[in-house]
């Protein structure tokens, strides 16, 4: 499908905004949706025929380039994460991937478009051989004997040693549920309220907030603790509500995990 467009910093074909945006000579923030989107349904109501494949690639582009000026209009809050910061960075470098795996596809196709054309305009051999070359192939049994099968089943047959990489130079991290559930519950006591990010302060394996994590869940499976989470993805606050009683009190039953 064969789209023009015309923004204020751009007006050609859509392939050649793409070509511009991947060499960086167009601001993607800078390239008017508006524009674009008119010219799609004009190119729509004249198709006869809908290329399901263009179409579903240009609204896939089209909704990446919304959702990222959509986040240039959300307030900035000034407290945004080194990750969450990078997160936008790979959105934007995800979508330049897909529009050079989109050229790289269409460049493809102009290639095989043009070596069916070139294969049209030659003709196949539908025969065989001539008589003198049929005994040209090599006897592949000239010279094998019984003894020489035999050889080669035993090599086939005989087991392998197996290859084992050493891990002993890894180091391994070992953390236990029950040790876990021992320190969030001093640290509740302590505290009576704290977010989970205060409570993973200090821990530098992601195992170790994993297990930490299922030391909260099983807390608050016996209703020691109350959970509160005001939206999505958002900080998860934990309130002590149990007893002050023995810490073993608190770990009986608890099921064992070493990781």
């Amino acid at each position: 499908m064969a789209l023009d467009v015309s923004t204020p910093v751009f007006e050609g074909p859509f392939d050649l905004l793409l070509h511009l945006i991947l060499r960086d000579e167009v601001d993607l923030y800078e390239v008017t949706l508006l524009d674009i989107v008119d010219a799609y349904l004009v190119e729509m109501e004249r198709m006869q025929v809908l290329e399901l494949a263009s179409a579903t690639e240009f609204l896939l582009i089209a909704a990446t380039l919304v959702e990222l000026k959509a986040r240039r209009l959300l307030p900035d809050d000034g407290d945004l994460e080194l990750d969450d910061e990078l997160a936008l960075w790979e959105e934007r470098d995800l979508l330049l991937a897909r529009l050079l795996e989109f050229k790289t596809f269409k460049d493809a196709g102009a290639v095989l478009d043009r070596l069916f054309e070139r294969a049209r305009r030659s003709y196949l051999r539908r025969v065989g051989p001539d008589d003198r070359f049929l005994d040209l192939q090599p006897d592949l049994l000239a010279g094998i004997g019984p003894l020489d099968l035999r050889a080669a089943f035993i090599r086939a047959m005989t087991p392998k040693p197996v290859e084992r990489v050493a891990l002993d130079h890894l180091p391994s991290v070992r953390v236990s549920v029950l040790e876990a559930l021992g320190e969030v519950v001093d640290e509740l006591r302590r505290a009576r309220r704290l977010s989970f990010r205060d409570l993973c302060e200090g821990l530098g394996e992601r195992l170790e907030i994993v297990v930490r994590f299922l030391a909260v869940l099983e807390l608050f499976k016996r209703g020691m603790v109350d959970l509160y989470q005001g939206g999505t993805f958002g900080a998860l606050d934990i309130r002590w509500t149990g007893d002050d009683g023995p810490v073993e009190t608190v770990l009986t039953g608890v099921d064992v995990y070493d990781g």
